[in-house]
């Protein structure tokens, strides 16, 4: 550390960011997760944590809101062989249903889908550990995806971890043990089994809802794309889903209301412990162009990095946070292309690692 100069370009070989730091050094452990069996509108997300690893040699170390925040510590785990290879299998088995739009009709079909939901499930038991280690140790995961049935592992764990606060010595802040969700998306995510898949990208949320009791508030930001189906569903749950929906954020701004004023009463419900989970189509598709389900309107880079700098202000604990669905472009780094998805993508990554705090370890 005494020898490394942030404002220097980053060295051959080095890691996310450019960084020195090994695990042991890093209070901020990055977990990339390259599966994205089940998006239904454009592929390619499993690409997404190596793009963003390559984009974040070119990110400045010193952030204009969060300071240094490369001094805590960064460090980003390997890719899994195993976890891409399934990735692969996965997106090929699923590809001809989603073709049909999610129609299985045949036995064929049944078993794709069975297949395709084991898969699911083999990722979740892998991030649920990485998390579950990491977060023992002290330290505070982030997931790199992928696409955004990823992070169930992720959340379960965060949510498992505190909820022992109280139990575990050396633990959380005793008072509170239930999580809560601050979820950046152009959708709801509230689907069931979408397109027949159990851990579909457009079900997240609603396998965190029904699946996860300790998860106690989800706040919803960015919204613009949903099912009936899904504002029935948050409906039926309200005092544990708050969505926000955009259209209504930017009348309301058209009429005179602050962004920042928005923000801090959609915070309100947030327990103590929190989650952050930011699908890159909040923002608007113009910073975001080859993600799987672009949607007109959206969040600006600086609207998104305030709602996270409110966030860090208001005092909340982020125990983990996941950054999904960023999409590298046709050819992007081949022949000296710019790779834009990415690059954004790292740059809200970094703003993530910021507004983290070093986790006290449990027995």
């Amino acid at each position: 550390m005494t020898t490394f100069d942030p404002d220097a370009a980053a060295q051959p070989g080095s890691g996310i960011f450019g960084l020195p730091f090994s695990a042991e050094e890093s209070r901020v452990h990055l977990v990339p997760v390259p599966f994205d069996a089940t998006t239904s509108y454009g592929g390619g997300a499993s690409r997404g944590p190596a793009a963003i690893r390559t984009a974040s040699a070119q990110v400045d170390l010193h952030d204009p809101v969060f300071g240094d925040v490369y001094r805590r510590g960064i460090y980003m785990l390997e890719e899994s062989p195993a976890i891409a290879h399934l990735s692969q299998r996965a997106r090929a088995l699923a590809e001809p249903i989603i073709r049909r739009g999610g129609a299985a009709d045949t036995p064929d079909d049944a078993h794709a889908v069975a297949t395709v939901n084991a898969a699911g499930d083999r990722v979740n038991e892998y991030v649920h550990g990485e998390f579950t280690r990491i977060l023992a140790g002290g330290r505070t995961p982030g997931l790199i995806g992928g696409d955004h049935s990823t992070p169930f592992g992720a959340i379960q764990a965060c949510a498992e971890f505190v909820a022992r606060a109280d139990a575990v010595p050396g633990g959380l802040e005793a008072g509170e043990t239930t999580l809560g969700i601050l979820h950046l998306d152009a959708h709801m995510d509230l689907r069931e089994a979408f397109e027949g898949f159990t851990w579909s990208h457009a079900s997240i949320m609603y396998n965190v809802i029904t699946r996860l009791p300790a998860v106690s508030h989800l706040v919803q930001i960015g919204i613009r794309d949903t099912g009936k189906n899904e504002v029935d569903f948050a409906r039926d749950h309200r005092g544990r889903i708050f969505p926000h929906f955009d259209h209504l954020w930017a009348r309301a701004m058209m009429d005179g209301a602050r962004f920042t004023d928005l923000v801090r009463a959609a915070l309100e419900p947030l327990p103590k412990h929190v989650y952050v989970s930011f699908d890159i189509d909040a923002l608007d598709p113009s910073l975001c162009p080859h993600t799987g389900t672009p949607v007109p309107g959206g969040l600006s880079f600086h609207q998104a990095a305030t709602i996270l700098e409110l966030l860090a202000e208001s005092g909340r604990n982020v125990v983990g946070f996941d950054l999904v669905e960023v999409t590298p472009g046709p050819g992007a780094g081949e022949g000296g292309v710019p790779e834009w998805d990415a690059n954004v993508g790292a740059r809200v990554l970094y703003k993530l690692c910021g507004i983290t705090k070093e986790q006290r370890p449990q027995a």
